[in-house]
């Protein structure tokens, strides 16, 4: 495998429904995929990290078959942050706590939780109750959760749905930067088109395939 891709696929197939061109994610960069609705972008983020399973072909995650890997280590490595955000009915410090505590982590520091919400454009206090906050907020709290775990790859699916067209570009714009400090691989599903032209290091386009 090429060591410039991190994950790889091979005549890749799902419930023998979609079938996917062959397709290379590249290392540490901003990856987008695109594609009409139904063409099976969001089942692709799954199949990467073993939520589902394909009916056919091979993934390979830095050149190792994924169906090698075990299935908890995967998940920790290539991190699914979905559409339907879910926090705790609670603060924004204790959302934080329970999700490190669910993965069996230390805690990071407060002034490290500070850091990475003005990341992703909350300026709120950590007592801040989330069940108070518009979706656009709850959404943005949710990717600095899951971006604070520093995962080697992390994978956005419709990261912005929430939020207007200046606070979806600054946020994205934030998120690679803070990716490329951290060596991390980024792929992102996005139905707005500004984004993927104005941050993509490499689009991927899938096409719906029946055969």
């Amino acid at each position: 495998m090429d060591s410039n891709y991190i994950l790889e696929t091979k005549d890749l197939v799902f419930q023998d429904m979609i079938f996917y061109q062959d397709i290379k994610i590249q290392n540490q960069k901003a990856n987008f995929i695109i594609g009409k609705s139904g063409s099976g972008k969001s089942t692709l983020l799954r199949l990467f990290n073993g939520t589902l399973t394909p009916s056919g072909g091979i993934i390979f995650y830095q050149g190792v078959d994924i169906t090698l890997i075990d299935t908890i280590e995967l998940r920790q490595e290539i991190l699914l942050i979905s559409q339907s955000v879910y926090l705790f009915d609670m603060s924004i410090r204790d959302n934080f706590k329970q999700f490190y505590e669910y993965r069996n982590l230390p805690l990071i520091s407060e002034k490290e939780m500070k850091d990475i919400l003005n990341m992703c454009c909350i300026d709120f206090s950590l007592d801040k109750d989330c069940t108070t906050m518009s979706g656009g907020e709850k959404q943005r709290v949710y990717i600095a959760i899951y971006l604070s775990f520093l995962p080697k790859i992390v994978m956005l699916d419709e990261p912005t749905s929430a939020l207007d067209k200046e606070n979806s570009h600054r946020v994205i714009q934030n998120v690679i930067n803070f990716c490329k400090e951290k060596g991390i691989t980024m792929i992102v599903i996005s139905h707005d088109p500004l984004l993927s032209e104005n941050f993509s290091e490499q689009t991927i386009r899938i096409e719906r395939r029946t055969e």
